[in-house]
């Protein structure tokens, strides 16, 4: 399984090291965001890892919805235990639950849809800041806050006409932010095509907090500092 070097299994336990979920945001992912580096004070795991977890260990519906409860930490135990409900959670098999998933219709375990959805939506999540979110928040005119930008990742959900579908692909459609006070959502809608029929869609739901009147010096320093981090990385891994 293309998953097995971001996590490791013992039984139905799953841990993720820092390292091991900052390696999937950012190689994987294209994402980096530093709240995914090891040494971040709030650091924690890409929902991403947890969904296409969910996908290669439960399986694909037609309809999935993935809610996100709490940020997962370094080498938290995460309780995968092996379920065919509609309903179920990942949790650290006490009193936190970190994911809940809801689907409906059909299960089919075949990896290699579980695989082709999860690197494809993966691709596009991890390309929303600050290609998509950026521009959402300058046309409202307010800005992340550099001294603390936080974007929480609150939900996705997905709707599959068929699950005899092949090469499944994410193409991004009309984004969405609605702004309250000093907290937004931001909706990031998608179709998913096969051989360039659309057999599906879906968004993914980001909340944002601590937004400020938006200055665009300070924006553009935030979005390059950001692509620097990138480019080290890069260069570093070359």
């Amino acid at each position: 399984m293309f998953l097995d070097e971001f996590h490791r299994a013992e039984g139905s336990t799953v841990r993720i090291s820092a390292q091991q979920a900052s390696r999937f945001a950012k190689e994987l992912a294209d994402d980096f965001n530093p709240i995914h580096d090891p040494e971040a004070a709030r650091f924690c795991v890409p929902g991403d890892l947890l969904f296409s977890l969910v996908l290669a260990k439960y399986g694909v519906s037609p309809k999935m919805s993935f809610i996100f409860k709490g940020m997962v930490g370094d080498n938290d135990p995460l309780d995968f235990i092996p379920s065919e409900a509609n309903e179920f959670n990942i949790s650290n098999g006490a009193d936190k639950v970190y994911l809940r998933v809801e689907r409906s219709g059909a299960i089919i375990k075949n990896p290699s849809l579980a695989e082709t959805l999860s690197r494809n939506y993966v691709a596009f999540s991890g390309h929303n800041y600050p290609y998509t979110i950026q521009p959402l928040l300058t046309a409202q005119h307010v800005m992340l806050n550099p001294e603390r930008p936080l974007v929480i990742y609150e939900r996705m959900l997905f709707e599959l006409d068929s699950l005899m579908v092949e090469n499944p692909i994410l193409e991004a459609k009309q984004a969405e932010l609605i702004v309250k006070g000093k907290r937004g959502e931001v909706n990031l809608n998608f179709v998913i095509k096969s051989d360039g029929i659309e057999v599906g869609h879906g968004f993914k739901r980001l909340l944002v907090s601590g937004l400020i009147p938006h200055e665009q010096a300070v924006a553009d320093k935030l979005v390059a500092d950001y692509l620097q981090l990138k480019h080290n990385y890069q260069a570093a891994a070359q």
